[in-house]
């Protein structure tokens, strides 16, 4: 079982692959779609849980998706079939950083998917080229938001704390109009949800060959979670825009 396998499952009940409950998601992106907005992208979409809301929610929108799954796009697929918005997506396989296109969007979506273009700020580069003008980014980031130890920086890489976080996002040339602090219950709720469904799944199938790694590997990243970085990590996304354009 690759990591890819292991991911599928584990988000079977967390669709969306950031520490956000659904009222959260709804308000990013009640303030993320302008009004009139007509496209929307998501660089780095997995199986498109922010595009399908959005399609949902606003009749008229269009999206695109990008990522480098095709299991997770199939997945997308279905699910914009059985939700009957299939019509209104396009969705392509490929690296977000790379993806080119004959369309700007009204808004940008990259939430928790800033390891794919090597960090924040190269993120929100990527995602002001495909802007349109009076358009908006949603970006998703993580911040230490408290002393880390050495084993979670290992984890999760060297992030900053927030107000270093929203300050270079500003000194990068944004303004956040809206933005959303995941709170304790919906950080150790996303936790609890992966490595549980994912344990629960090896628990309902004793037989598959795949099953003590996947038990194995959900009791680690509880630990990680547990002793690793859970005192210490925090997530934050924003609604931004430019300050020019």
């Amino acid at each position: 079982m690759n990591r890819e396998q292991i991911s599928a499952i584990a988000h079977t009940a967390h669709p969306v692959k950031a520490p956000l409950d659904d009222d959260s998601v709804r308000r990013l992106l009640d303030h993320g779609v302008p009004p009139g907005a007509e496209r929307v992208l998501d660089l780095g979409c997995g199986t498109a849980a922010w595009l399908l809301r959005a399609l949902t929610a606003h009749p008229g929108l269009r999206a695109e998706g990008v990522d480098t799954s095709a299991d997770a796009l199939a997945l997308a697929r279905r699910c914009a079939r059985e939700q009957g918005v299939e019509d209104r997506l396009v969705l392509h396989r490929g690296d977000a950083a790379d993806f080119t296109g004959p369309d700007t969007f009204d808004l940008v979506l990259s939430v928790g998917a800033t390891h794919a273009f090597g960090g924040l700020l190269p993120t929100l580069a990527a995602a002001r080229r495909h802007l349109a003008p009076g358009g908006r980014v949603l970006i998703g980031e993580g911040f230490w938001d408290g002393t880390p130890t050495p084993e979670a920086v290992g984890l999760l890489g060297d992030l900053a704390d927030l107000p270093t976080t929203v300050e270079r996002i500003a000194a990068d040339g944004w303004v956040p109009v809206h933005g959303h602090i995941s709170t304790r219950r919906e950080l150790d709720a996303y936790e609890w949800s992966c490595w549980g469904t994912l344990a629960g799944w090896a628990l309902d199938h004793p037989a598959d060959p795949d099953s003590a790694q996947a038990l194995a590997t959900a009791a680690a990243r509880r630990t990680e979670w547990l002793r690793g970085y859970r005192d210490a990590f925090g997530f934050l996304c924003l609604v931004l825009r430019p300050t020019a354009g």
